[in-house]
């Protein structure tokens, strides 16, 4: 399993580095306050992802080693359909954003969808490095779109920065619908066998994905706070300290979904979790390296990589970074409590982070700003993990010794990178 986690690891850390690629050419090419933009429109599509995963998302990795692929792709094809383009219209009625957003907003959305349910479903088959592949394709094709229009073209202007995604998603979705059609899966399928696989799908993915859906408002309600009680230049700050701030958990995620896989296939759900213990700890000292060093970054360097008006972001990170190790740790309880099917905990974690995260930015933003911002989201991300690992330890019947990493572990790694004579 740590050789898988470490491919996947190295995937992740490439598709990490396509990601500061876009965060830098947005943030250097639009500015504060075109980069604010970016983010806010993120914010939207991903929310709106999100909500089509109701019917979908990672529920798919869980639901198709045992599953016919067209069974569940369909449902949710269709409700993702659904939830992109009628979100989008929603939003446009909620906020004076105009039509294009609205349309670039339903389009955006509903192609990163399916390429997301085409990935889980190759993903819940164990074709990791197919799942790798596409994830780090996705990234670079909008790295090199957006670096070509700000470029050459000198197309500066959020338009540049829609049309990039068409290219980015969609060409993945092609290249993955091709290797789902090569899949030994029949086609056909009695009706009453597909509205079975429906119902089947909208039961897991509302328990699987409600804590997802509480969690983006935990990390994301931040942004909405900064944008309505500041500015989207105050947001664009913000989105830069957070975005490198949470590109560390590329750690823990990589971790977590390999672990995850294993966990739905393992026909003893105590045994394999109690296996990847070591892996855990491992990651979680991973993390805390990665937290310190980015730390230690220096405002100036900020300001000369991303431009004179983001060296603020060194107090986001400064601000994150305690709840970005915190919530490193949580990722590893969730991923068991998923792969056995209880969600309540996971929602009932997040619900703890909301109701701390909601008042916090109401009193810390307007006294502090963006820095008030990152603190509320550090004290959600605690209150989570200190009730979802509790929970964790007494499910495993494991001590603080088995989760957290020490010395042995310290040296365990250092005897296998270090050679020895």
């Amino acid at each position: 399993m740590i050789k898988r986690i470490l491919q996947h690891f190295a995937a992740r850390v490439l598709t990490a580095g396509l990601s500061f690629a876009v965060v830098w050419l947005t943030a250097r090419y639009l500015g504060a306050a075109g980069r604010g933009q970016v983010s806010l429109f993120v914010t939207d599509v991903s929310g709106l992802a999100l909500l089509a995963g109701l019917v979908g998302g990672s529920s798919l990795i869980y639901l198709v080693p045992r599953r016919n692929v067209w069974l569940l792709l369909l449902p949710a094809y269709g409700w993702g359909a659904l939830v992109s383009l009628g979100g989008a219209a929603v939003v446009g009625l909620l906020r004076p954003v105009g039509l294009a957003y609205v349309l670039h907003l339903g389009a955006v959305t509903l192609v990163q969808v399916l390429l997301s349910i085409n990935v889980f479903l190759l993903l819940g088959r164990q074709r990791e490095r197919t799942y790798n592949v596409l994830t780090t394709a996705q990234a670079g094709l909008l790295a090199v779109a957006l670096a070509v229009a700000f470029g050459p073209w000198r197309w500066l202007s959020i338009e540049a920065y829609y049309c990039a995604n068409y290219m980015a998603y969609g060409l993945p979705w092609l290249i993955s619908t091709a290797l789902l059609l090569r899949l030994p899966d029949a086609w056909g399928s009695r009706r009453i066998r597909r509205r079975a696989a429906a119902r089947e799908l909208a039961r897991h993915s509302r328990g699987a994905h409600l804590s997802n859906l509480l969690a983006f408002a935990n990390y994301r309600f931040s942004y909405y706070a900064v944008v309505y009680l500041a500015d989207t230049r105050a947001l664009g700050i913000l989105s830069v300290g957070v975005a490198l701030a949470e590109a560390i958990w590329l750690i823990p995620r990589s971790t977590a979904l390999i672990q995850y896989v294993a966990l739905v296939n393992a026909p003893d759900k105590r045994e394999q979790t109690h296996a990847a213990l070591r892996g855990s700890r491992l990651t979680l000292l991973a993390t805390a390296v990665a937290v310190l060093v980015l730390g230690a970054v220096p405002a100036g360097w900020l300001a000369a990589i991303f431009g004179p008006e983001f060296g603020a972001a060194h107090g986001v990170i400064m601000a994150l970074a305690p709840g970005i190790f915190i919530n490193g740790a949580g990722m590893q309880a969730s991923t068991y409590f998923a792969g056995t099917g209880q969600y309540g905990i996971n929602n009932r974690a997040t619900l703890l982070g909301l109701a701390v995260t909601v008042p916090a930015c109401l009193v810390l933003v307007p006294q502090l700003g963006i820095v008030g911002a990152a603190l509320s989201m550090s004290a959600s991300y605690a209150a989570g993990v200190l009730y979802l690992v509790g929970r964790y330890r007494r499910a495993i019947e494991a001590t603080w010794v088995d989760i957290l990493p020490g010395w042995a572990d310290v040296r365990w790694l250092w005897q296998r990178l270090v050679p020895h004579t």
